[in-house]
């Protein structure tokens, strides 16, 4: 499924909900799905800055697809970056890059987050494009181009 077709789904996935505590109670659901995230990489080395809440994320390259995984000690910010990861794992770098999170604009929770929770997804957002960027140089440099 392409990036967009996903970020489609979420956005139809929350037009069914009719109020912000429905769709909070959702985004909250959502993280509660999101795999765990192995003990070793709640370290430092994963740590997010740039976020209220404790965020981990770690990611890595798999048949050309970049496949992510995070927690977070905030069911909110947990369901924000389940989100993020539904959105953005399995994924190429170049897919990543040239796709924004069109669908946060479109659920309207960018109105709906305090300033710092609204800090934390750009800073979670970056984290994903910083990791597609050193993908993609990583799988440049080994192609020799």
């Amino acid at each position: 499924m392409t990036i967009k077709e996903i970020q489609g789904e979420i956005v139809k996935e929350f037009e069914q909900y009719t109020d912000w505590d429905e769709r909070y109670k959702h985004i909250i659901d959502i993280g509660r799905k999101l795999s765990a995230l192995e003990e070793k990489y709640h370290s430092e080395k994963y740590k997010l800055s740039g976020c209220q809440s404790q965020v981990w994320i770690n990611a890595k390259l798999e048949d050309g697809k970049i496949i992510f995984e995070a927690d977070s000690d905030a069911a909110i910010v947990k369901g924000l970056i389940a989100l993020l990861i539904r959105v953005y794992s399995n994924q190429t770098p170049d897919e990543i890059l040239a796709n924004p999170p069109e669908f946060v604009k479109k659920i309207g929770i960018d109105n709906h987050l305090s300033p710092t929770r609204k800090n934390g997804l750009g800073a979670m957002m970056k984290q994903i494009q910083m990791y597609a960027v050193a993908f993609k140089s990583l799988n440049t440099k080994n192609r020799g181009v």
